[in-house]
């Protein structure tokens, strides 16, 4: 009896032993699959994580240079181009592009609160409702994939990226710039003469009267004295004195029943307001309201009341960088800033916006027939009670467009 007792507490024993151990191995294969799962989900965690390093690493690898963009816009409802960080009140066409290049990943955000983080300059600040053809801005970026298109996707479509060039490290897009070429697009009845009753859309422009134009405008090709066409410069003011290349008004043409012709301009730099007066004075003399000895007298010492014409047809055409290009622009590890292969989408982009925006904007305003209706109360032979007329009135006029956005040289 003591030995089957003794049997069945050992068997007892045994079992639980057993037991125990099964248990334990239970336990440690739970364990195993626990810890098995548990660094998945880590290798997940870490393959993830490691995902967006990659593409942030990516982006901090992608090199940074100092590049060249060609910019095209419509600046109809835009307080000109240059950026006022830290005032929303007036959008400018820098506050589109800084926003898409750091959407895009071509500058860190913080670069886009401090320009001079990525050695930003334009070539030209163009001011209210003033548009741009050939806008050069210079700039650090990171060089991502696909950069022009990418940079688009997040502009609107009246602001285009139309090409992009590698620079000297040093480059500066105002100060390498020699010379600037703007372009003026206006109705043709604004040469008719004061004394003909014409109707805009069946006014058209003469060879004799083209011809004449050209002439008068041919007479600001050189170096003058143009403190006249500006403000607050004095007659003795070295920087009055300006260098005018080319001026000329090129053929005429119709759009939506109403003929216009482009005047271009080429000039080392220009001054604010510089070359609307120019054109308005060319106009008044046309028009007969002033002589064509007011033109040479403008450039003496006297103060003479020069009219402003209205800053719609205003366009920045392109900017030249004639020196940095016999410098670099062959060296074999620079390009030359010249855009030859840009030139039809640039052309297609004016067609699109730009003389849309000029035309739509003078049928519905009548910018243009606003003005010449004050050209009557300027007094060419005087300096003084002209020149208070011409202030009154161009604030209900012409200021109301903008103005030149021509002040190169004043940054």
């Amino acid at each position: 009896m003591a030995a089957a007792s003794q049997q069945v507490l050992t068997m007892s024993e045994d079992l639980r032993t057993a037991v125990a151990s099964q248990t334990k191995r239970l336990n440690s294969s739970r364990e195993v699959v626990e810890r098995l799962e548990e660094n998945g989900h880590q290798n997940k965690r870490l393959k993830r994580d490691a995902d967006e390093e990659d593409a942030e690493d990516q982006n901090k690898k992608s090199p940074k240079r100092k590049i060249v963009l060609l910019m095209a816009y419509s600046g109809k409802g835009y307080h000109g181009m240059q950026r006022n960080v830290g005032s929303s009140q007036f959008k400018t066409i820098e506050d589109d592009l800084v926003s898409a290049l750091v959407q895009s990943g071509c500058i860190p955000e913080d670069h886009g609160e401090d320009m001079k983080k990525m050695s930003f300059q334009r070539c030209a600040r163009t001011d209210k409702g003033v548009s741009a053809a050939g806008q050069i801005v210079s700039l650090k970026v990171r060089l991502i994939d696909d950069i022009l298109e990418k940079i688009n996707n997040h502009l609107p479509s009246h602001i285009r990226i139309l090409g992009l060039k590698r620079v000297t490290g040093g480059f500066n897009s105002k100060n390498k710039c020699d010379a600037r070429t703007y372009s003026y697009m206006l109705p043709t009845f604004a040469f008719a003469h004061k004394d003909h009753d014409v109707q805009e859309e069946v006014y058209r422009l003469d060879r004799e009267t083209l011809e004449k134009v050209n002439k008068l405008l041919a007479c600001y090709k050189g170096t003058h004295n143009f403190h006249n066409f500006t403000s607050q410069k004095g007659p003795r003011d070295p920087s009055a004195k300006r260098y005018i290349m080319e001026m000329y008004c090129g053929e005429p043409f119709v759009r939506e029943n109403v003929e216009f012709a482009v005047i271009k301009v080429k000039g080392q730099s220009f001054m604010m307001h510089q070359i609307r007066k120019m054109i308005g004075l060319v106009i008044a003399i046309v028009k007969g309201y002033a002589a064509e000895s007011v033109i040479e007298r403008s450039w003496g010492e006297e103060k003479v009341d020069v009219p402003k014409a209205p800053g719609l047809g205003l366009v920045l055409e392109r900017v030249h960088f004639e020196k940095y290009n016999r410098r670099f622009g062959n060296d074999g590890l620079h390009e030359p800033l010249e855009w030859t292969e840009e030139e039809e989408k640039i052309a297609v982009f004016k067609e699109q916006y730009i003389y849309p925006t000029i035309i739509n904007t003078e049928r519905e305003e009548k910018s243009m027939a606003n003005w010449l209706n004050t050209l009557s109360i300027h007094d060419f032979n005087s300096s003084a009670v002209g020149m208070q007329a011409n202030n009154k009135n161009s604030k209900n006029s012409s200021d109301l467009e903008g103005s030149d956005g021509c002040d190169d040289d004043s940054d």
